[in-house]
């Protein structure tokens, strides 16, 4: 049995708990207070940490957590973030609290990051960072849009029902900005809404499902005639540009948003 709960750290930020019955885990811990808030709460003891890059927003709270304990810290190779002892490349596979994650390279964001996706008998989870956001994609601070392009497509490879756990409650701006892309879109158009909703009362709109992200996400749409024509127009392409070009044209027109 696994159980995947979000904890709230900053002003949008989640901490992702995930508990088994051979410990407990959390994912991207930018604050340790809320993380110790729920251990004391709980009476629960901290078994391993995941990071998925070396941002401060999600290692910040990590050496408080470990505090001279004998904690595994498990992070992409040769990240600038100090605090991994296990260090993680693209294929390696690891069992942690039980669970068999494949890692997976997905630079773009910044250089070092990974994320940890695991099949779990059919009911398959990615952790992905800020990577893929629900309805976006991270901004592009320290790789290229080709990388992040990459990124994306491996990611958009994994099974359609595939739950995606980002680190970040975006998802309405996201949105906002997809129907100004992609306006016609009806899955679009009732996602938004359903998040509305959510938001409303104070629920969180993650995880999402990687289905509805190839249905509804602008940046793992590039390929569609929609997207391509509003690109085109907006931008007065006179030529056919590719579909990393259209990808680019449309982080930058987010970027300026």
């Amino acid at each position: 049995m696994i159980k995947i709960e979000p904890i709230k750290a900053f002003s949008d930020n989640y901490i992702w708990l995930v508990t088994t019955n051979e410990g407990l885990l959390v994912v991207d811990p930018g604050d340790s207070e809320p993380v110790d808030a729920y251990l004391t709460i709980n009476k629960k003891q901290l078994s391993n940490i995941l990071i998925t890059h070396h941002h401060f927003d999600h290692t910040g709270g990590v050496k408080k957590l470990v505090n001279n304990s004998s904690l595994d810290v498990y992070g992409p190779t040769a990240s600038i973030f100090d605090g991994i002892n296990k260090e993680l490349k693209d294929g390696d596979q690891v069992n942690i609290i039980g669970i068999d994650f494949t890692i997976i390279e997905i630079p773009g964001h910044t250089l070092d990051h990974i994320a940890y996706f695991a099949e779990n008998d059919g009911e398959p989870f990615l952790f992905c960072g800020d990577t893929l956001f629900a309805g976006g994609c991270g901004r592009i601070f320290e790789g290229t849009y080709l990388q992040m392009y990459e990124s994306l497509n491996k990611l958009k490879k994994l099974p359609l029902n595939t739950k995606v756990y980002c680190g970040h409650e975006y998802t309405l701006a996201n949105l906002t900005f997809a129907l100004e892309v992609e306006h016609s879109n009806q899955a679009l158009k009732d996602r938004y809404e359903s998040c509305v909703n959510l938001r409303n009362n104070d629920q969180p709109t993650i995880p999402s499902l990687l289905e509805l992200e190839i249905q509804t996400n602008p940046f793992l749409r590039s390929d569609q005639k929609i997207i391509r024509e509003c690109i085109m127009q907006k931008f007065d392409y006179k030529e056919e540009p590719s579909d990393i070009e259209i990808f680019k044209a449309v982080r930058e027109w987010k970027d300026n948003t």
